[in-house]
Parts: structure tokens; C-alpha cells; sequence
């Protein structure tokens, strides 16, 4: 199943995408089940699917207004320095344990819409980066494990305002600015993708390519950050973990390329789809 949460008519809701347009499925497995963190915390992804054989859709891409795939995860945690390359154009050194900092869910943006420069800033930087999230309560979970724990799979561009991520050896400040995260366009889910480690991810900015790597470069593979990042905090359904961001990110390039207002930024995974955001200037309060 492809999921997708959106605003039709100015209220939120969910679907799932089909041949021909969307599902909607906001309130229709269970009148509770108003959005995807609610339909993977009551574990009803087999009812969905069952409710989806052979519907055909009700709603048009013209009808809704994307949000972000999870409007409300509990957690969104962010995993740093996790392809070989981007650790080494940074400097830094080999570590024993994954690089985890968190963004804030109100960050976030749809597919579509804006990432938005803050003004303060001229380092706006794009990071193309693959998202998992979390179906099944996970605590202490072994990486044999782990996998079994997933809903699926989607799409992020963790923007980076550099100067503010380094004002201290903590990134927090430079990962959550308003507007800067984006997630989508849906969630996939693992049955529809196989062994995620045969998917390449790919960022172009201006249609440029920027970053390219595959999943099976990661130093820390999924199944590590699952059981690392459940051995601190219970992961919850609907949780978000970011994977890490490939070499080639622009403040470190010679010389550094960052995004600015008119730019376009898009960030492709295999089988996932393609993230598309244009930048745009915050704007004055």
C-alpha cells in the first residue's frame, strides 16, 4: 500500500493511493481511525488492506492538499554521519555508535510545498535521506528482529541551516527551523519493497545531481538503528527514524552550493517515489 495523509475541505485525513486517484480511508476502518498514526496504533494495516481490495477511488489529486506523511509522530529521530562518504567530506572520525539527534514534528512540510530559507540564515542546505516508520511498539528490540517492526518506508530532506547546527557540537538548532523538513510524498509499505538494501537514493537540485548512493552503503543498516534507538526510548507506532543523508551535501562542496528562494530540490528513492519541494524566503512576521 501507498499512504498519504492530507486536508480535504480544510479538515486532515488519510487515503491510500490507487490506480486512478486516492481511497479515502479517514474514519472508514474504524470510526477512531482519522490518521495514519492511529490506524498503525491499533495494528489494523491487514483490515486496511482487505477494505482496499478491488475499491476504486473516490478523490483526485485536485481534491486534497498533501501534509507530511506523519503530521504527528511522537518521535522523529535523526541519525547523522551514516554513509562513509558524507562522514569523511565532514571530517569526522569513526564512531561506535549511530550519530542521533531529533526534529520537531511541527518542522515539517508536504511534498509540494516550500521549504522555507529562514532569513537569518545564507547556509540552507538539502539533505536527501531515506525515513522509516515504526508499525509495532519496539523496546530492546534485536536487530533480528527489527525489521518486523517497520510500517514502511518513505522519503525526507532533513534541510540543514548550517551555521546554526554548529553553534555548539549539538545539531538541534540548525534541524529545526520552520519549513525545513520535508517528508513524502506516502508511505510505502515493506511488502511492497523487498530488501530495502537494492534501493538507490538520489538528490538533484535544479535538476542537478547532488547526492547519489545506495541503502546498502549505509554504515549503520536499519536494523542496527532500530535496535540502538529502542534500547533508550520505546519506539512507538507512527515513530519516525531519518537514516542519514549520503556524501555530497552542499556545505561541503568547493565551493559550497546551498538552496535559496527559486530553487527546486528533489529527492528520489527506488520504488518510494520522488520528494519535490521548491525553496522559498521566510517571510517577515
Amino acid at each position: 500500500m501507498k499512504l498519504i495523509s492530507f486536508t480535504r475541505a480544510g479538515k486532515p485525513g488519510f487515503g491510500a493511493v490507487v490506480d486512478g486517484g486516492i481511497v479515502d480511508l479517514t474514519g472508514k476502518i474504524a470510526p477512531e481511525v482519522t490518521d495514519i498514526r492511529a490506524l498503525l496504533e491499533r495494528d489494523l494495516m491487514a483490515e486496511t488492506a482487505a477494505f482496499l481490495s478491488g475499491r476504486k477511488p473516490g478523490l483526485g489529486w485536485a481534491d486534497i492538499q498533501l501534509l507530511p506523511v506523519l503530521p504527528n509522530p511522537n518521535k522523529i529521530l535523526c541519525i547523522g554521519l551514516n554513509y562513509l562518504k558524507h562522514k569523511q567530506e565532514t571530517g569526522r572520525p569513526d564512531v561506535e555508535h549511530p550519530t542521533v539527534f531529533t526534529r520537531f514534528a511541527d518542522t515539517q512540510i508536504a511534498h509540494g510545498q516550500p521549504l522555507v530559507k529562514p532569513a537569518i540564515s545564507e547556509r540552507f542546505d538539502y539533505e536527501g535521506e531515506l525515513a522509516i516508520i515504526i508499525g509495532k511498539p519496539a523496546r530492546n528490540v534485536p536487530e533480528a528482529e527489527a525489521l518486523d517492526h517497520l510500517a514502511g518506508y518513505s522519503i525526507y530532506n532533513d534541510g540543514s541551516v548550517r551555521d546554526w547546527q554548529r553553534h555548539t557540537i549539538q545539531f538541534t538548532p540548525g534541524k529545526n527551523f520552520p519549513g525545513t523538513g520535508a517528508f513524502g510524498p506516502y508511505l510505502v509499505t515493506t511488502d511492497e519493497i523487498g530488501d530495502y538494501r537494492d534501493l538507490g537514493i538520489e538528490t538533484r537540485l535544479n535538476g542537478e545531481v547532488m547526492q547519489k548512493a545506495a541503502l546498502s552503503d549505509l554504515l549503520f543498516p536499519l536494523e542496527t538503528l532500530v535496535a540502538y534507538c529502542s534500547t533508550f526510548t520505546p519506539l512507538s507506532p507512527g515513530d519516525v527514524i531519518v537514516t542519514g543523508t549520503p556524501g555530497g551535501v552542499g556545505d561541503k562542496r568547493n565551493p559550497p552550493v546551498y538552496m535559496f528562494p527559486g530553487d527546486v530540490v528533489e529527492v528520489e528513492i527506488d520504488n518510494l517515489g520522488v520528494l519535490r519541494n521548491p525553496i522559498v524566503a521566510e517571510q517577515a512576521p
